[in-house]
């Protein structure tokens, strides 16, 4: 079913797959697989990482035996990039005239006249060429190099990737991708002459822009042939030209004779190494595949549909996109910037008290024990005001009342006095009791009686200089002071003119 080109030795089924760093696969980097139909040949390439593998399939169902080959050598790319053959493909310049409309319009209108088969039925892309090409346009027109293909061989193309279950990213012509495989500093007029097997697959560059592309049979002069093509792109010369694929001395030799540098393409570092390990037998082959899987995004002459294109952002969208990112970000620290002022601000603030915290510690300690202080004063104060003196009432009343009175009971309060007793003529104690300093209304609280040799009397009087309802008593000095009714009870056995 499969028939795998040798690598080395021509006699085997099979060649092992061309590894450059087998110890370090990049799994996070996904697989590109390049695939270059030759006829009923396929030829791939699969790049993953560091990772190459290239081989070739040939089968009644190619789409089954790439599938097939795929996962027998354990790759799983999911998408593909299809190079087509260059005798498949269409690829002219055209003059377009300069007036306003559709491009595609008006190539549609002019391939009408260029292919053998209708433009309805082709699927084509062009691309506009440079204006300072050499000899200049004619007046009222521009070129463009236009690369059409048959639907038939479109139709093909995405049937296979559609049967080995692969989502196809571009279709081009194969050789057009080489420009991948080289550096990009490069200036001037460039021709690529590409040698596979019995034909040349020419390339012509305007540094980095492709101008056009042609095949020519290896039996024809492919000096006089690179020179005949000068002329519809308008060129005198070239400056350069690079020779790859097969035989490359004996071509080198045979553009010698165009009188300028004929050498090697300056391949990028990566790219040398991996063409050293193709075999030397499908080299020119296997080089095409890999330059369709090494391909960009921007690859010329782009024949896929644009619906089946996947999407990629055009400059000006990643311009305007980043525009936006940047003012979404200046707006979020717009925002932001207040709220890291405020806690930056807050954070020296907490900083500041934390440093005071000790101190204010210390202060609320002595506020403390200030006012625990303040009201042991102000209670020791109120008891003194509140406290009943009995000694100096005594001593008074003793000097006021006569001797023939007798006291066998004083109550003190806040209010007043109140005295219990006998006496000669208890009616004669009132004038008494009225001459004091501390006392004032004085009355019987209860009637007098008479007893043996003696009147029982109970007197009752206030404290000098307050109401009725209310009564202060006086204090050592003989002033009032207000204070809460603590009343007390003197038991005098004799106050007066009597025995003490």
């Amino acid at each position: 079913m499969f028939r795998k080109f040798a690598a080395h030795d021509p006699a085997s089924v099979s060649w092992a797959a061309v590894r450059l760093s087998p110890a370090a696969v990049q799994r996070l980097t996904p697989a590109r697989l390049g695939l270059v139909l030759r006829g009923d040949r396929l030829v791939a390439a699969v790049t993953h990482g560091s990772r190459l593998e290239a081989f070739g399939v040939e089968a009644e169902q190619p789409a089954v035996a790439l599938r097939a080959e795929l996962d027998h050598r354990n790759l799983a790319p999911r998408t593909i990039a299809i190079g087509l053959a260059r005798a498949s493909v269409t690829v002219k310049p055209i003059e377009l005239p300069s007036i306003e409309g559709d491009v595609r319009d008006m190539v549609k209108f002019e391939l009408e006249r260029h292919l053998p088969y209708g433009a309805e039925e082709a699927s084509f892309d062009w691309l506009p060429l440079p204006d300072e090409r050499e000899g200049g346009a004619v007046a009222g027109s521009h070129q463009v190099v236009v690369a059409a293909a048959d639907h038939r061989v479109m139709d093909a193309a995405l049937r296979l990737a559609e049967e080995a279950q692969l989502r196809p990213v571009s279709i081009t012509v194969a050789i057009h991708n080489l420009p991948a495989l080289v550096t990009r500093q490069r200036q001037g007029h460039i021709v690529w002459v590409h040698r596979l097997g019995e034909n040349f697959e020419v390339l012509f560059l305007a540094g980095s822009s492709l101008l056009l592309s042609r095949v020519v049979a290896c039996e024809n002069n492919i000096a006089d042939e690179v020179r005949r093509s000068f002329g519809p792109i308008r060129w005198r010369a070239c400056d350069a030209v690079w020779v790859s694929g097969d035989a490359v001395e004996e071509t080198r030799d045979a553009l010698g004779e165009l009188g300028v540098p004929v050498g090697e393409p300056p391949y990028r570092d990566d790219v040398r190494a991996q063409l050293a390990t193709l075999p030397e037998d499908m080299r020119s082959e296997l080089m095409l595949a890999l330059a369709v899987a090494s391909g960009g995004r921007g690859r010329p002459l782009e024949l896929l549909a644009p619906a089946l294109r996947p999407r990629h952002l055009t400059r000006s969208q990643m311009i305007t996109g980043g525009l936006m990112a940047a003012a979404v970000l200046l707006g979020i620290v717009a925002l932001m910037a207040p709220g890291y002022r405020a806690s930056r601000q807050l954070s020296s603030v907490n900083s500041q008290i934390a440093r005071l915290d000790t101190e204010v510690r210390a202060v609320e300690k002595v506020l403390d024990e200030l006012g625990r202080r303040r009201r042991l004063l102000a209670m020791i104060q109120s008891i003194e005001s509140t406290t009943v003196r009995p000694l100096p009432v005594l001593r008074e009343l003793t000097e006021l009342l006569p001797g023939d009175a007798w006291l066998t009971m004083l109550s003190l309060d806040t209010k007043g006095v109140e005295l219990t007793g006998q006496a000669q003529a208890a009616a004669s104690l009132i004038p008494l009791l009225e001459n004091s300093s501390r006392l004032e209304r004085v009355e019987f609280s209860s009637p007098v009686t008479r007893g043996r040799d003696r009147e029982q009397f109970r007197i009752r009087a206030a404290w000098e200089g307050t109401s009725s309802a209310t009564a202060t008593p006086p204090t050592g000095a003989g002033g009032t002071e207000p204070a809460t009714p603590q009343p007390r009870r003197t038991m005098a056995p004799g106050v007066g003119g009597g025995p003490r």
